[in-house]
C-alpha cells in the first residue's frame, strides 16, 4: 500500500495527493465504500447496480452538493437562445417491487433456517430485520422525492430563460406522467421543487397556486408506458418465456455458477438452496439499503467487485433483450413517443419563425427506465458492435450498454432546441443538443454534441417516415418467429 502511494507522490500535486491518499486508505480497508467515498473507490459495488443505481453515482459531485449544476461542459453560447426543452425523466428512488420483496423473503428464510456458519456475516444476515412490506411495491421513497426536487432546481438553474417564474405561473411548463404512483409522485415532487425554487415555500403555501392551474399534470400511459399498449411487444416479448433465453442461459453459465458457489460457501448453505434470482435480489437489497437509507447493509458484505460485474451483466442482459437492441420491437414500440417529441419541436420552430411566443417552452414527461431505454435504442445510442449474449461476458467488459450509467434512478434525457440568429446559413438557425443525466450526449451520426435541427430530422427521417406505433405494434395476421422481430 505505502509503495503504491509513494509512486503516486511523484506524479500528483501535493493538494491532490492528500485527497488521493485519504480516499485510497478508506478503500483499502473496506471492500464496500461508504457514501462519501463511493465515487472514488475501486472496490465499490455502486458501479454495478444497474437500474437500481443512485443518480449520485452517475454524477458523483452531487454527493457533496445535490444542487450543483455541471458547468464543465459546452452548452451553446450566448448568441443562441434556448427555445424549448423536452425531457423524458425516470422516476426517483423507489422501494422494491412486491415480486422482489417476495424473493428477498425467500433467501432471508434460507439463511435463517439453513445457514450453519457462526461467522459475523451469517450472524448479521440472520438478525437483519425484514422491514420491506408488500404495500411498498415500487412506491417512491422520501429520497426519490428529493431526487426530483433537486433535479428541478438544477434544470431551472441550467436554463433560467426557459424555467422562468412567469412561464410557470402562466401554465407554460407542461407535465405529463405515467399512471404509476412513483411517477405521479415524482411529478408532484418536481413541481414542489420548482415552487420552492421560485417562492421559497411549498406549493400549498403559495397564494394562487393550485393543482388546477400552473401545476397541473396529465396522465398519459400511451406515451409513458407505450410498451403496455403494444400487443406485438406484449405477446412476443413480455409474455413469451423464450424471449429471455440469453438471460436464462447466463443464469446457468460458468460466471454465474461461480458466484452461486461462492455465496453458498460464505453462507454455509447447499448451493442447491439458492439460485441466480435469489442472489440477484440479495445484491439489489444492498443497493436498496444504500439508496433508501444510506446504509452499508450486511447484504453488501456478501459480494465483492467481481461478483458485482457478473450481476451487473445479468441485469444488463435483461435490459438489452427486453428493452434495448435485442429485438427490434423493443425500440420500435417507442416510435409514438419519438414522433411526439419531434412534433413539439417542429411546433416550436414554426412559432419562432412566425415571431410568436413558444406555447410550450418546457415539456416534462415522467416515466420509467422502460420508457427511456427503448427510446435511446431507437435513436441508436449506446449500441455496441457485438450484441450482448450469454457467452460474451468477458468480451463485453468495456461495453457501451450499461444500464446503471444510462438509466439510474431519476435518469433524464433532454432535447434542448435553440435559435441562433447569427448562424451562417438558414439551416443552422435552429440547433439542438441532447443531454443524458445532465451531461451532453454526442449524436451517433456525428459524434458531436450540437446538431442543426434539420440535420437531426434528416438522420432520423426513416423513423419519422416509416415507424408508426400502430403499424409496429399490431399483431401480424400470420404468426411471426421471435427472430423476425
Amino acid at each position: 500500500m505505502n509503495s503504491i502511494l509513494l509512486s503516486w507522490s511523484q506524479k500528483v500535486p501535493n493538494t491532490a495527493l492528500i485527497l488521493l491518499i485519504s480516499v485510497a486508505r478508506m478503500c483499502y480497508s473496506n471492500h464496500f465504500c461508504t457514501h462519501s467515498s463511493a465515487a472514488f473507490c475501486p472496490f465499490s459495488l455502486t458501479t454495478y447496480f444497474g437500474t437500481k443505481t443512485r443518480y449520485e453515482d452517475v454524477n458523483p459531485y452531487l454527493l457533496e452538493d445535490p444542487l450543483r449544476v455541471n458547468r464543465d461542459q459546452e452548452l451553446l453560447s450566448d448568441s443562441c437562445t434556448p427555445l424549448q426543452m423536452i425531457a423524458v425523466i425516470r422516476h426517483g428512488t423507489r422501494y422494491p417491487t412486491k415480486k422482489q420483496i417476495k424473493k428477498l423473503k425467500e433467501i432471508h428464510s434460507v439463511i435463517k433456517e439453513k445457514a450453519k456458519g457462526n461467522t459475523e456475516l451469517v450472524t448479521d444476515l440472520k438478525t437483519w430485520e425484514m422491514w420491506y412490506t408488500d404495500l411498498m411495491d415500487g412506491q417512491l421513497v422520501a429520497k426519490g422525492e428529493e431526487d426530483m426536487k433537486n433535479l428541478a432546481v438544477r434544470l431551472a438553474s441550467m436554463y433560467p430563460s426557459l424555467y422562468t417564474q412567469e412561464k410557470f405561473k402562466n401554465g407554460q411548463l407542461k407535465f405529463i406522467t405515467s399512471s404509476k404512483h412513483r411517477c405521479v409522485n415524482s411529478t408532484t415532487a418536481f413541481i414542489d421543487g420548482l415552487v420552492q425554487n421560485y417562492f421559497g415555500h411549498q406549493k400549498s403555501q403559495v397564494d394562487g397556486l393550485t393543482d388546477m392551474d400552473c401545476a397541473q399534470y396529465v396522465i398519459n400511459d400511451e406515451l409513458m408506458r407505450f410498451f403496455d399498449h403494444c400487443p406485438r411487444f406484449m405477446t412476443y416479448i413480455e409474455e413469451n418465456d423464450t424471449a429471455m433465453h440469453q438471460v436464462d442461459a447466463f443464469k446457468e453459465g460458468p460466471e454465474m455458477m461461480r458466484v452461486l458457489e461462492k455465496i453458498a460457501s460464505a453462507l454455509h448453505v447447499p448451493v442447491s438452496d439458492i439460485n441466480a434470482d435469489l442472489i440477484q435480489v440479495a445484491f439489489f437489497t444492498c443497493s436498496f439499503e444504500l439508496a433508501i437509507k444510506n446504509e452499508n447493509s450486511p447484504w453488501c458484505s456478501l459480494f465483492e467487485e467481481e461478483d458485482g460485474k457478473v450481476l451487473e451483466y445479468l441485469n444488463d442482459l435483461k435490459q438489452y433483450w427486453k428493452r434495448g437492441y435485442g429485438y427490434n420491437i423493443n425500440s420500435r414500440s417507442s416510435c409514438g413517443l419519438f414522433h411526439y417529441i419531434i412534433k413539439k419541436l417542429d411546433q416550436a420552430v414554426s412559432e419562432s419563425n412566425s415571431s410568436q411566443p413558444i406555447s410550450s417552452p418546457v415539456i416534462l414527461q415522467f416515466g420509467h427506465a422502460e420508457t427511456l431505454q427503448p427510446l435511446l435504442a431507437l435513436m441508436g445510442l449506446f449500441k455496441d458492435e457485438e450484441q450482448l449474449d450469454a457467452k460474451n461476458f468477458a468480451r463485453q467488459t468495456h461495453r457501451k450498454f450499461r444500464s446503471g450509467r444510462i438509466v439510474p434512478y431519476a435518469a433524464n434525457l433532454l432535447f434542448v432546441l435553440y435559435r441562433c440568429d447569427a448562424a451562417s446559413t438558414p439551416e443552422e438557425t435552429y440547433r439542438i443538443q441532447l443531454l443524458l443525466n445532465e451531461k451532453l450526449l454526442p449524436f451517433p451520426h456525428s459524434e458531436k454534441t450540437v446538431s442543426s435541427y434539420q440535420e437531426l430530422k434528416e438522420q432520423y427521417n426513416t423513423i419519422l417516415q416509416s415507424c408508426y406505433f400502430k403499424d409496429e405494434c399490431e399483431l401480424p395476421v400470420i404468426e411471426t418467429s421471435i427472430h423476425e422481430l
